[in-house]
C-alpha cells in the first residue's frame, strides 16, 4: 500500500510512538528554551519597545 498522506505515514509505522514524542519534546525544548531566553535578557534591552506606545510620532 502506498501511504496517502504523510499522517497516514506516521500513523501506521513502527515507530510512530517514539516520532510522536520526539517531536512533543523538540517543541517542549523549544519553548522553553524560548522563555529562558526572553527572561535572560537585561530589562534594559526591552525598555524602548515597552515605550514605543508612549512616544510622539514627531521624533521621526
Amino acid at each position: 500500500m502506498i501511504p496517502q498522506s504523510f499522517k497516514d505515514i506516521l500513523s501506521n509505522g513502527e515507530n510512530a510512538n517514539l516520532y510522536q514524542i520526539i517531536a512533543l519534546f523538540i517543541f517542549i525544548f523549544f519553548f522553553v528554551g524560548l522563555i529562558v531566553y526572553v527572561f535572560s535578557r537585561p530589562k534594559k534591552h526591552y525598555e524602548e519597545d515597552a515605550n514605543a506606545p508612549l512616544d510622539d510620532d514627531t521624533n521621526q
